[in-house]
């Protein structure tokens, strides 16, 4: 059973708590005042703040208030109803000192509802509390209102029994399962946050004895292992680290690396973990949700991948995503209905169910779809755990190098039966895709070919929605002057065409060859400041800001209009060396760029800018290829539909991926 750290007390043997599945986390000490609101949330009448030595017990000065309604210490009721084998939950804490401890829940709309409370002295005090009420959301949580000084530890949701057997999909029982999981960390060129994963896995005593293994495929030529800390993380671990260097086969070949080393009998496979745990290097991470993720699918009904959330790494107070599906008809990546992206949670905590003056204003800021179950397609693998019978069942992952390979494989797993649920309080902080420029630089290569490969295996629909979608973004890239992301795109539909045989071939090759194409333009070379270049000379009426309102779509009439027309018009050479205006990432819209010849755009991380030139020709001669080669797709989606689904099993088989690795 999983216990508090560096606490030795269990519940006594008259509780009814069995088996550990959430502690009550305090925050790290120094985190600001932003990030504690994801852990509790002191009562803004309190004349003194609360106060915490370690991470698992908090002091209540008397006559303070604090409540738990919090990401990382409420309970998801409502998933743990839906997909645990559980009907009722304990929570279990211990006071000294008095307070008042109230536990409440939360009805779909994030409405409050008293469940239980009672004043308690110097004792431990336990609730049983029924998930009947949390269809299809919900969650329950305490709040503590201190009599005295009042100390609050052993806090912590229960399950009253241990695990029971799994319902495979044929109908057939696995498990229970020991709560132990192999962490797999592929990393390339971060070698300090290669070494900061591991630090922070090791830094927690009791997330550490769940870890049977930790593999990291070193996928670049900066190693971790040069760099200072790493001998005594990995000395932590001992003869449970393993390491294996590999050539840059991209995220999809240093996560297969995992799963083929750990379902293996090797050394890194020799604990035959009931569960395999993906994660970035370039994150941080909260410990207990290694622990949250194991509990999960320890006491699933039936096995599935359990997702982690992601943080904002720039802003950690923010949910950057709750969940993601794959739209049905333009085979693209979208929110989950009733997710929401970048929520803050230190301006509208759980419990903000918006102002009352905004009660007509269906775009006023409140936390209520917070409440709701969010059912999903697929997680990132930022962090995602894949039960070991679900690994053996389905495979590895496609030999796509980046994007789409997590999407792929919950889909191929979900055909199998096996669902991905993206579980809240399970999470880790990762800089957000709006700080990376993913869509226009080399990865655009990837995204689209990879995007085409998986619809081909997935999508049984008609094609003329993804063909839609692609050629808007086409016009897009041309409109922005983004020459280089269509010459690389060009390139993606070409070897979607060329078919599956290829895949394992270009694996390691294929970022080589993008780099070298990307290079022809300008738009895909940085230049460290636009101070080195001529001032701007000024673009009149080019808008800059975001043409938003009620009115927007017309009003975008208007500006395509002027843009197609100054599109089709002849260059100005004189803008190909005096730029007409500096554009923040934010400026740089169709709307206007389409009206200027030369313009600096500057890079989502803000390290530089690109002097992007319109060529009337070159636009022309992408444009026109782009088109004939999106025909083409139409007209054989179908034969790559057959295709493909023929050479899966191939390309997704141990065996494929073993001449890779060996």
């Amino acid at each position: 059973m999983f216990s508090n750290v560096n606490d030795t007390d269990h519940p006594s043997a008259d509780s009814r708590a069995v088996e550990q599945l959430q502690r009550i986390l305090l925050p790290s000490r120094g985190e600001p005042h932003d990030v504690r609101m994801l852990y509790l949330i002191e009562g803004e009448h309190n004349k003194e703040r609360l106060s915490w030595s370690d991470r698992f017990t908090v002091t209540l000065p008397a006559g303070s208030e604090a409540s738990f309604q919090t990401y990382f210490n409420a309970f998801p009721a409502s998933y743990w109803r839906r997909w645990s084998q559980l009907d009722h939950v304990i929570l279990h804490l211990r006071v000294a000192g008095t307070a008042s401890v109230d536990v409440y829940r939360s009805k779909v709309d994030g409405t409050r509802v008293a469940v239980d409370g009672r004043l308690v002295t110097d004792d431990v005090v336990e609730f049983d509390l029924p998930l009947s009420h949390f269809e299809d959301g919900g969650w329950l949580w305490f709040d503590v209102i201190s009599e005295t000084e009042a100390t609050i530890t052993e806090a912590g949701w229960y399950a009253d029994r241990a695990p029971g057997p799994q319902i495979m999909p044929d109908g057939g029982q696995v498990g229970p399962f020991e709560a132990r999981a192999t962490v797999g960390i592929p990393t390339f060129n971060r070698p300090a946050d290669a070494v900061a994963a591991l630090q922070a896995l090791a830094s927690d005593p009791t997330v550490d004895a769940a870890i049977d293994a930790v593999i990291m495929p070193d996928q670049g030529d900066r190693h971790p292992a040069d760099e200072p800390g790493y001998a005594r993380a990995t000395a932590h671990f001992g003869d449970r680290f393993h390491e294996f260097r590999q050539g840059n086969l991209g995220g999809s070949g240093g996560y297969s690396r995992i799963m083929y080393e750990a379902l293996g009998d090797g050394p890194a496979g020799a604990a035959q973990s009931p569960y395999i745990l993906y994660m970035d290097d370039d994150i941080a991470i909260e410990p207990d949700s290694v622990l949250r993720a194991i509990q999960v699918a320890r006491y699933a009904k039936s096995p599935f991948i359990v997702g982690g959330q992601m943080l904002n790494l720039q802003e950690r107070a923010q949910l950057r995503t709750m969940g993601e599906m794959v739209g049905r008809d333009d085979f693209m990546w979208k929110a989950a209905p009733h997710s929401v992206y970048d929520h803050d949670f230190a301006r509208y905590p759980l419990s903000f169910r918006g102002r009352p003056e905004d009660a007509r204003n269906p775009d006023a800021p409140h936390s209520r779809d917070l409440h709701r179950r969010i059912d999903v397609d697929y997680n990132g693998w930022w962090m995602c755990m894949f039960p070991r019978v679900v690994a053996a069942q389905v495979g590895q992952p496609l030999p796509l190098f980046i994007k789409w390979d997590d999407t792929e494989y919950s889909l191929r797993a979900a055909k199998a039966g096996f669902p991905t649920v993206t579980w809240p309080g399970v999470a880790i902080w990762h800089m957000a895709w709006a700080d990376k420029d993913d869509a226009i630089d080399w990865q655009a290569y990837f995204h689209l070919r990879n995007r085409l490969i998986v619809a081909a295996l997935n999508h049984d629909g008609p094609v003329d929605g993804i063909i839609a979608s692609m050629r808007k973004s086409s016009f897009k890239h041309v409109m922005c002057l983004e020459y280089s992301t269509l010459a690389i795109q060009i390139e993606a539909m070409k070897d979607f065409l060329a078919g599956p045989d290829q895949l394992f071939d270009v694996l390691e090759s294929s970022l080589p060859r993008i780099n070298a194409i990307r290079k022809r333009y300008p738009d895909a070379q940085i230049i460290p400041s636009a101070a080195q270049l001529p001032p701007a000379s000024g673009a009149p009426g080019v808008p800059t800001a975001d043409i938003g309102g009620r009115l927007a779509k017309i009003k975008k009439v208007g500006w395509l209009l002027k843009g197609l027309r100054h599109s089709l018009s002849k260059e100005d050479p004189r803008h190909h060396e005096v730029p007409q205006a500096n554009l923040t990432p934010v400026e740089a819209r169709w709307f206007s760029l389409s009206r200027l010849d030369g313009a600096t755009v500057t890079t989502a991380g803000n390290n530089g800018v690109a002097f992007r030139k319109r060529d009337r020709e070159q636009a022309k001669e992408l444009i026109e290829e782009t088109l004939d080669l999106q025909k083409q797709i139409s007209e054989r989606f179908d034969e790559m539909r057959a295709r493909y689904r023929a050479a899966q099993p191939d390309l997704v088989s141990r065996a494929s991926w073993g001449r890779i690795f060996e």
